[in-house]
């Protein structure tokens, strides 16, 4: 597989045209996501796919998306682990009194108990999407992985140009 847009690419794209800036780990999830057969590229299928997505993709489907990206490992569900590793680079990093790792634990507590729809210790698909439908606001809470609206007309926009 020699054809295909490779991580240094895909990251600046992400970064220049959609306004998607993140650390490592969220944006290999967002590759990772992306290139569906494990190619280590995208192909321009998946690139169109991932286009759609992020253009014109229906809640369901962005809901979808961000819950494949925050589900580290690909088990079909978010886990306490995964959340703090999430959660821990999303928060600033600023010196503070108190441990910086149980103010993350105690946020994954909050989360947990959030999102955890049947109380089973971990969030589901359907877990997550129950938590969005009712309060769409989190359906980035573990970080951005969807471009902004003004990245997406101003992208629209350059291709009607």
């Amino acid at each position: 597989m020699d054809n295909g847009i490779d991580r240094t690419v895909f990251r600046e794209v992400m970064h220049n045209t959609f306004d998607i800036v993140t650390e490592n780990m969220m944006m290999e999830r967002i590759f990772c996501v992306w290139d569906r057969q494990n190619y280590g590229l995208i192909t321009l299928e998946n690139w169109f796919c991932g286009l759609s997505l992020f253009l014109k993709g229906s809640v369901l489907k962005q809901i979808d998306y961000c819950f494949a990206v925050y589900d580290l490992n690909a088990d079909r569900f978010i886990t306490k682990d995964e959340m703090f590793q999430l959660l821990r680079n999303c928060l600033i990093k600023q010196p503070q009194e108190e441990d910086p790792e149980e103010s993350v634990k105690d946020l994954v507590d909050i989360v947990l108990r959030k999102f955890d729809k049947d109380k089973d210790g971990k969030i589901s698909l359907a877990d997550y999407r129950k938590t969005v439908e009712e309060e769409p606001l989190l359906l980035e809470a573990f970080g951005r992985c969807l471009p902004s609206e003004k990245s997406k007309i101003t992208f629209l926009t350059t291709l009607k140009s």
